[in-house]
Parts: structure tokens; sequence; C-alpha cells
């Protein structure tokens, strides 16, 4: 028996496109000579939906859609793909998070998802209602198979021991021997995710003593990115077959000898994450229907990351940068700038905000009766340049791009209604040493990034001579108890820990209303993470003890 195995990148609610997708594709493993193509979880209606839901007519809608989709799916062809279905029974919550097993154009069975994540970007069980594994073994064509949906294979105890779920529903599935085991995904990707994926599979695989495939879900969903990288493992869990990541692929094997049509080569790991934002920032964009963008360059080297990522994802012609100095730009900055953009082709914008903030400083001081060196004033020139930068978003109908980084979030190291402008931030998940390690990684052939803005140290030119470890800590030390505290949300140990939860707590008001930020961690700030504005938790003397 020959089997595809079909990642797409469906866009929330497009349904036609979507169903288009899975026709498209299912013809052209049809012509493969497949007679089974799995595509992912939610395929149909994409995915997370999240309070989509509460439109009882997008459902009605999609079910008109499956009817059209299965037919015109080839003749005598087996096709799996998800969707979200309604809960006849009238009880519990509205909806299945679904299976559909097509035959021959006919729905020969629907399978419903059991285990629902609540954690992190997740929140199924709002609308969810649990199926039964139990059910889900179907035969097809004088083969048996079992199916399950993403996070079914997931109670498997880590390598701690540990697992998310208080039992594995699968251990308590009656057992049948079954020729392959199938999962339906939408996985978001962070580093190191796919070894988790491996596992889980692995374990799924030795449990039924049968071969397994895993078909993931890619692209960009507001600030969640799907990575694809689809495979199968045989029934020792040792892995056969893979798709590749970040972009639309398929694959054919052959479940008898497990023979592989496409042998995709891994990325190594600074190239994955480049992959991740770099599809993140063009989904974005394609799904919200806007075809340019820019950002404010600075000389520095968030900025100039955000530019190549822009560049890769939307074309150098389809990007804006607009350079905006004031009374405390270097040369250095506006030089450096120039240099980058004449590089990569793209149109940079000079705008001085200087005349404004003299204005502006001259009334303040008047108005408020405080000298220059007020805070204010510096957080007045980031305000102008975000005065500019939305105006030309709302006359030309370009997507601002933040770029702050994780640290600075983390220690409310931003202005509002300045810097933190913009309908994206697309590193606003990364660590200053992945920056720069990104950076780097964009010179390795040739210069991209000019190397006095990776080499030169961090500073928001807001003050003479100002640099950013004048207000925060050493970046290297930063960046670990970030990840200690915001990703692993562990105790704080020593005092640049206990310095960070004092700014978290301090500056949460400012988190809530940045951008959305694409998510590369396992926990990152946004949709994920919900932390209140209003708590003592992180008051002084709690943080010291």
């Amino acid at each position: 028996m020959r089997i595809g195995l079909a990642q797409i990148n469906p866009t929330l609610g497009s349904l036609s496109q979507n169903a288009d997708k899975i026709i498209e594709l299912s013809q052209s493993l049809a012509d493969r000579k497949c007679e089974l193509a799995i595509f992912p979880e939610c395929a149909l209606l994409g995915y997370h939906p999240f309070d989509l839901l509460e439109r009882r007519e997008l459902i009605a809608l999609q079910m008109s859609e499956m009817k059209r989709l299965i037919s015109k799916l080839p003749k005598k062809m087996g096709v799996i793909f998800g969707m979200i279905t309604e809960n006849p029974k009238k009880l519990g919550r509205p909806y299945f998070n679904s299976a559909i097993f097509v035959d021959d154009r006919k729905i020969k069975k629907v399978f419903h998802k059991q285990l629902l994540p609540t954690g992190d970007v997740f929140d199924e069980a709002r609308f969810i209602e649990p199926g039964h594994l139990e059910n889900n073994y179907v035969s097809f064509r004088g083969r048996k198979f079992f199916l399950t949906i993403c996070e079914d294979i997931w109670a498997w105890p880590d390598e701690m021991g540990r697992s998310p779920y208080g039992e594995n529903p699968l251990k308590k599935v009656s057992k049948q021997k079954v020729d392959l085991v199938i999962n339906l995904s939408a996985s978001p990707y962070y580093p190191g995710k796919l070894k988790h994926r491996e596992r889980m599979v692995a374990a799924t695989a030795k449990n039924f003593k049968a071969p397994m495939v895993y078909a993931n879900m890619v692209g960009g969903q507001d600030e969640i990115i799907f990575d694809g990288q689809s495979f199968a493992v045989d029934k020792k869990g040792q892995r056969f077959l893979n798709c590749a990541a970040f972009t639309e692929d398929s694959n054919v094997f052959d479940l008898d000898t497990q023979e592989v049509w496409t042998q995709n080569v891994p990325i190594d790991a600074t190239h994955e994450l480049q992959q991740a934002l770099v599809l993140g920032i063009r989904d974005f964009a394609q799904k919200t229907g806007l075809k340019r963008m820019l950002l404010g360059l600075s000389g520095g080297i968030d900025s100039a990351l955000v530019l190549a990522l822009a560049c890769d994802a939307m074309g150098p012609q389809n990007c804006l940068a607009v350079q905006m100095p004031g009374p405390f730009t270097a040369k250095l900055s506006i030089d450096v700038s120039r240099r980058m953009c004449q590089g990569l082709g793209v149109e940079l914008r000079e705008i001085s905000i200087q005349n404004s903030f003299e204005q502006m400083s001259l009334d303040l001081r008047s108005q408020l009766k405080v000298d220059g060196t007020h805070v204010a004033f510096e957080n007045l020139q980031a305000r102008l340049r975000g005065i500019n930068l939305m105006a030309i978003s709302n006359v030309e109908n370009r997507l601002l791009l933040a770029t702050s980084n994780k640290d600075e979030l983390a220690c409310g190291y931003a202005t509002l209604y300045g810097d933190l402008c913009g309908g994206l931030a697309p590193i606003g998940d990364l660590t200053k040493g992945q920056i720069v390690t990104l950076s780097r990684w964009y010179n390795r052939e040739h210069e991209v990034i000019p190397h006095e803005i990776i080499e030169r140290p961090p500073t928001a030119e807001l003050r003479a001579g100002q640099k950013d470890q004048d207000s925060l800590p050493p970046y290297d030390q930063l960046d670990a108890s970030v990840r200690r505290i915001v990703e692993q949300c562990k105790p704080a140990k020593g005092p640049i820990d206990q310095f960070l939860l004092q700014a978290l707590a301090r500056t949460e008001f400012k988190r809530w209303q940045a951008p959305p930020i694409l998510k590369v961690s396992e926990h990152a700030f946004g949709r994920g993470r919900r932390y209140p504005i209003a708590h003592r938790f992180f008051a002084k003397s709690e943080a010291g003890k």
C-alpha cells in the first residue's frame, strides 16, 4: 500500500482555499499511485480558531465546504483530513476536533480528539468536547489503522518521568493488531520541539508494535508558527521518512517495504530559527492582506536583523526602512543604516525628529517644570519616531514591524507608543544572544548586516553617551535570567534574577499593549503567558526570599 503524507499551510477561515489545497494535493498523490493521503489536524478550517468558534455559522459553512471537498477528491482513494465538527448530543461543549476518513468520496468514519491542550497558547477545552480513543480503530482495504489527533499521543512521560496528564489514555485502549498508527497534528515550533515529537511518536509506535506517521501543519497563524517536518517511524520508533521544514510538502512511502520517494536533508538549528521567523512574518502579512512593510532602522543590531528577516519574507522591494536621527544619533548609526539598505536594495527614508523634539521639549519643560534630563524627554524621542512610522503605515498601508527583543520586553526597556508601535514584533521572543548568533549567520557568506552593527555596544541613543548596560545587567547574564525566570519559571537565585522579577512586575502593563510576538520558544510573551498586571507576588520582600 502506497501512502502519501501531506503537510499544507491553511489560512484560518479560508474554507474554499483550504479545501482546494486538499483536493489538488490529493490528486497529485493519486497520480503517484497513492491509495491513502493523510493531511494535518484542522486542515480544512485552519488552526487555532480560538473564539471564532463562537460564530456557529463558520462551522456550518465548513460543513458545506466539506461536502464539496469530498465530491472533488480522486475516486477510489482514501483521504484523511482534520476539521471541527458539531457535537450532536448538545451536551457539554458544542464541538469536536475531528478527523474525517474518506474512502472513494464517501465518509468512512469520523474520529474525535480525546486529550485537549489547555496550556500555553492552547485553550481547546473552551469549546471542544473530548472524544474516546477506544473508538479510533478502522479497517481500510484489508489493513487496520489506529488514528490519533495531536495531543492524544502526548501523555507519555518525558525523560524525567513526568507527564502533563494523570494517566495515558492510549494504555487503556484495547490492544488490536494494527498495520499503521496515524497522528494528525498542528504542533507549534520552538527549537528542540522535533525531538519531543519523535519521542512521543516512538513511544506510541512501540506501544502498538506498528509503524506510525505524524502529519503536521505548516505555516504561521498570528504569533504561532507551525513548522511541518512531518515524519514516519517503523514499529521500533526509528524514523524512515521526513518532510521539509517550514514549507508545504508531501512525501510518499510504501507501507510494506517502507521505501520512501524523497529524502529531505535536515537544516541546522540557526537556519531553522531563521526560517521560522521568515515564515511567521510572511504568513502574518499575507493572511492579514498586507503586502508591504516598514520599520525604523536605528543602526542597532535588533532593527538590522528585523530588516534582514523582512527582506527574506517579503522581498526587499516590499520593505521600507526609515532612519529618524535625533539629538543623540551618532554618525555611525546613519552610515551603517545607509550601507545595509544599499546592500539589500531596500528603500531608506531619512526623517529627522530634531525640530519636533526641540519644540516639544520647550513646551513640556515650561508646562511640567522639569529639566531636559528627565526620562520623559528620552521617551519623547521614541514617541516622535513612532508617530512618523505610524503615519507612513496609515498612508501607504504597510505593516509596521516593532524591533524590541525578549530581554528588553522582559525588563520593560521599551517605550509605549514609541518603539512598541507596530502590528508585529518578529524578534520579541529572541534573547540578545540569539540575535547576535542570527546576525552572524546572515553574514556567513558575505556581509548582509554591517559588522560594526554587530560589534558596537547596544544603545538607544536617547541621551548623550547612553548604553543599554547603563540600565540593564550585562546581556549574557540577562539572557540566562530570562531563560530561567520567564521561560522555565524557576525561582530567583541571584541579584539579576531578582532585578528581573522586579522589572517584570513593574512593566507587565507594557507587554499587555505590545504587538503580537512571534513565538519561537517554549514560553513566550503574548497569548501563552497570562500574568496579571496588579499583584504583589514579585514585590521586593517576596523576590528577595
